[in-house]
């Protein structure tokens, strides 16, 4: 069986390469360039530097590598949107898009036709399961790393062409293994922030791409204070607002045409439902049972009391409790069990 295996330079891809080496594949490491920006200090993927530890752990592991040159399509397909849902008010999420766009769903198709591999690999922690006659993806045997959730948004015939050996394992382990298999990589630290952020922080990243935009805050009808562009904040910020009513107050919402943001009180952030537009469905809805919902990579989920089909094509969706911090823009990824069945893009 030919297998790729997308190499980022870290420890969790080139584990990844090693053990389906050992389980004697033909493996072929593939590494994307999205920027040329050197950023060996910062801790990002994608950089000049990590490109060139993907190839020592190729030749290591005595398998080919090659690199591919996918800066304009990056920027068309995850930078670009990702400034322009900002633009709207909502807090868009760059690793899910990229992951169905570029990285891993599109790479997959891709290498498929130009390839003509059988399974493209990805050092993300979580699986392939069967589950109700469907190959679905599920919650990974570290929780703390799981990545599933970045995976809400893949296409169905996406799923069929991956491969994910880090499912079983722990970060631990995975370290472990590359030191005993003396790759290089073996202690690299992982990588942190958003890879185009460039460590910068998101608000300062737009402000260099749109410039200010000069507006106010707003609580319980009244401007509390000025700020330089609402796309700087999000649903639930408290800190660095700049704003002194003498108790925390928090963002429950932006007005991209009135440059406003708009503040409360912690209680204005818990609802008990939200609309969601693009629904992903890897399991039939009818198929469901007692399903779980997560707005928010690191939220626990809760649970889905019911779930209905707009007459536009969105759905709504309730739940079973409030839930803190619903954010348009990003993704709520549905559950059963461990198994991923279902994720979109909240709208509101």
């Amino acid at each position: 069986m030919r297998v790729a295996v997308g190499m980022s330079g870290g420890v969790d891809s080139s584990v990844s390469a090693l053990l389906l080496k050992e389980k004697g594949y033909e493996v072929i490491g593939i590494t994307l360039r999205f920027h040329k920006e050197v950023c060996d200090e910062l801790r990002v993927c994608c950089s000049p530097k990590d490109v060139q530890d993907a190839a020592k752990v190729s030749q290591r592991l005595g398998i080919p590598h090659l690199t591919l040159d996918w800066e304009k399509l990056f920027e068309e397909k995850v930078i670009a949107p990702f400034v322009k849902a900002h633009m709207e008010g909502k807090t868009p999420n760059p690793c899910a898009v990229c992951n169905r766009e570029v990285k891993t769903g599109f790479l997959a198709r891709y290498l498929r036709q130009v390839a003509l591999i059988d399974k493209l690999a990805t050092g993300h922690y979580a699986k392939i399961v069967d589950y109700k006659g469907r190959k679905l993806i599920a919650r990974a045997k570290d929780l703390k790393r799981d990545q599933s959730y970045f995976m809400a948004l893949l296409r169905d015939e996406d799923i069929e062409l991956l491969e994910f050996p880090l499912g079983d394992l722990t970060k631990e382990e995975v370290r472990a293994l590359a030191v005993k298999y003396g790759l290089e990589v073996a202690q690299k630290p992982d990588s942190q922030d958003v890879c185009f952020l460039m460590g910068k922080d998101v608000g300062t990243f737009l402000m260099e791409r749109v410039g200010k935009m000069e507006g106010v805050f707003v609580y319980e009808g009244k401007v509390v204070g000025k700020h330089d562009g609402f796309y700087k904040y999000t649903v639930g910020q408290r800190k660095g607002l700049g704003v002194a009513i003498g108790k925390p107050v928090y963002v429950i919402g932006t007005d991209p045409q009135k440059n406003t943001v708009y503040l409360g009180n912690e209680q204005d952030l818990y609802k008990d439902w939200l609309i969601l537009r693009d629904l992903n469905i890897h399991l039939p809805l009818s198929m469901w049972d007692r399903p779980l919902a997560q707005v928010r990579y690191r939220n626990p989920p809760v649970g889905v009391k019911d779930i209905k089909k707009l007459e536009d094509g969105r759905y709504k969706v309730f739940f079973e409790e409030k839930v803190r911090g619903i954010t348009p823009g990003q993704i709520c990824a549905f559950y059963e069990e461990s198994m991923l069945i279902a994720g979109g893009i909240i709208e509101e």
